[in-house]
């Protein structure tokens, strides 16, 4: 425990030098949450809806900073220490490779959380929000929805052997994920053949699954459910089979 926890703070203090995961992972969530507020935010999310927009858009936002973290921070930083052959080196120390992937696993986690709790913060303290549904749920639900895509993420990484190829497979998953599958911009406001190609992605179940419970809805979460284990059991399953330290 004391090798892992040493090892988590300079992975940590490492991780603070790159801008990017931090301003994707955190800062940029907050700051959609904030402009969807103020554009729309104690606006009924529909005619009909007991609930309003930002109450309707939290589940989705939460799943920003899991998507950023998940498609770009872990395929990425795990390409370049392969690329660099740091896994490699780990072998002759008293640090194994696959604790280094845990630490940096653990520090994704927690990038994602951080970023779903200030998301939470500002919605509560400046903007009223209030949960309808079940924390409980919400939380583990969440949790599912942030291993299942760390599962595809280390996936991607364990396929993509240098640094090039991993920005280039990081970049046609990541940006789907962010803007088709709801997390940005509403699924509703999307046609319906575009709805039912973005239903095919296991993010847009997981929000569908974050958004329900989230505000309570009855609604039959069996499909999402489904998807985001079968995702997370098939991103385990393949990164195991087809991951290489060097």
């Amino acid at each position: 425990m004391k090798k892992f926890l040493t090892l988590l703070k300079i992975e940590g203090i490492l991780s603070l030098r790159c801008i990017d995961s931090i301003f994707f992972g955190v800062f940029m969530p907050v700051g959609i949450m904030i402009l969807i507020a103020l554009i729309a935010g104690q606006n009924p999310a529909s005619t009909d809806a007991g609930y309003s927009m930002i109450q309707s858009s939290f589940g989705a936002l939460v799943t920003v900073g899991i998507c950023a973290t998940a498609f770009m921070g872990i395929p990425l930083t795990i390409a370049d220490y392969r690329d660099k052959k740091i896994l490699k080196h780990f072998f002759v120390t008293p640090v194994s490779p696959t604790m280094l992937l845990w630490v940096h696993a653990v520090i994704n986690m927690l990038l994602s959380i951080i970023s779903a709790l200030l998301i939470y913060m500002v919605a509560t303290l400046f903007f009223g929000y209030e949960i309808i549904g079940s924390t409980l749920l919400f939380i583990g639900s969440f949790l599912l929805v942030m291993v299942s895509m760390y599962s595809l993420g280390l996936l991607i990484a364990s396929l993509c052997r240098t640094v090039k190829t991993a920005n280039v497979v990081c970049s046609i998953v990541y940006f789907p994920m962010l803007f088709l599958s709801g997390a940005t911009i509403p699924f509703e406001l999307f046609p319906k053949p575009l709805q039912t190609v973005a239903s095919f992605l296991p993010l847009t179940q997981g929000i569908k699954l974050l958004k329900s419970i989230s505000l309570g809805l009855e609604t039959n979460l069996l499909l999402p459910l489904i998807i985001l284990f079968g995702s997370l059991t098939i991103g385990v399953i393949l990164s195991m089979r087809f991951f290489r330290w060097e």
